[in-house]
């Protein structure tokens, strides 16, 4: 009887403890994952109106005011099960004009998403490209219209200058304090780069996700989002649609590179893909997000005003 009431004792208290140590670990998942932390709040102007996710049938599209000029093209290339869907914005900049980002629900933190769509109508956008998802992520160097918001260098970063021009750096080689005296307006923390000096960055057989999704590879075909310069003031936003059979598998990292060498970009960089491949223009998202026409949540967008 009493080795019985002993053994009950001991079960009692190896379950109390896995008990305590599964609910912390789903706390702390829920934290990093679920739990809105806001670090800071934007304060901007608009109608706050969402808009729902509408795809357009159109090819080519065109844009032109004194500030900008926006060309829009969509492309397939291939058939069947390797066909590929993909969006270009040719964007030039004029008069002072800068290409802007802005913050879901006009506050920085994690777990801050609003669907892409949502931020650019909250901003009156004329275009607007899904961003870096800098919420999904504790580290790396985001700076954003000019304000640092985190100074955690880790990977290959992109600035993008008050100038008009456009690199890519080693966020861990450059201070932030010297990327704002630069004239650095907006940086983004995501990769790989894509083109350097005209020519394609790395073997990108080799490049890994961080450690938010494990050691595994990311060069297989999927959708894609990208920015590149051709010159100064003058970009390339790519969207690439993916995981839908017989319109679009995506691209391999290899391919992505290749088309913005292709589209005469200097430099390039990719930005957050999947389900986050997003391109809004006047009003409609264009392309065919997560093979399904519906938008995933994000935490930011890099965007062209009205």
């Amino acid at each position: 009887m009493k080795n019985w009431s002993r053994a009950r004792k001991v079960w009692v208290g190896t379950s109390l403890v896995l008990v305590l140590t599964i609910g912390t670990v789903a706390y702390k998942l829920a934290d990093r994952y679920l739990i809105e932390h806001v670090e800071a709040v934007v304060t901007k102007t608009g109608s706050g109106t969402t808009i729902e996710s509408a795809h357009a049938t159109y090819d080519d599209m065109n844009y032109s005011s004194d500030n900008e000029t926006i060309s829009i093209k969509k492309v397939q290339t291939g058939s069947g099960s390797d066909m590929i869907t993909y969006f270009v914005a040719d964007v030039t900049l004029k008069n002072g004009a800068t290409l802007q980002t802005a913050l879901a629900d006009n506050k920085f933190g994690t777990n801050i998403i609003e669907n892409t769509s949502a931020i650019a109508e909250n901003n009156n956008a004329v275009l607007a490209i899904n961003g870096d998802y800098y919420g999904f992520r504790s580290d790396g160097v985001i700076i954003r219209n000019g304000t640092l918001y985190r100074d955690e260098p880790a990977r290959d970063g992109l600035a993008i200058f008050q100038d008009g021009t456009m690199k890519s750096y080693d966020e861990t080689a450059v201070s932030s304090a010297d990327l704002i005296a630069q004239g650095v307006a907006n940086t983004f923390s995501f990769g790989p780069i894509l083109v350097k000096d005209g020519q394609i960055a790395d073997d990108f057989e080799h490049v890994s996700i961080d450690k938010n999704f494990g050691n595994r590879s990311i060069q297989s075909a999927n959708p894609r989002t990208g920015i590149g310069i051709i010159a100064p003031n003058h970009y390339v936003l790519v969207v690439v649609d993916g995981r839908s059979r017989n319109y679009s598998r995506g691209m391999t990292l290899d391919e992505f590179a290749s088309l913005f060498q292709k589209l005469g970009a200097a430099e390039a960089y990719n930005l957050d893909g999947g389900g986050s491949s997003t391109m809004y223009f006047m009003g409609n998202v264009i392309n065919n997000p997560q093979g399904k026409q519906q938008e995933r949540g994000v935490s930011d967008i890099i965007y062209v005003g009205a």
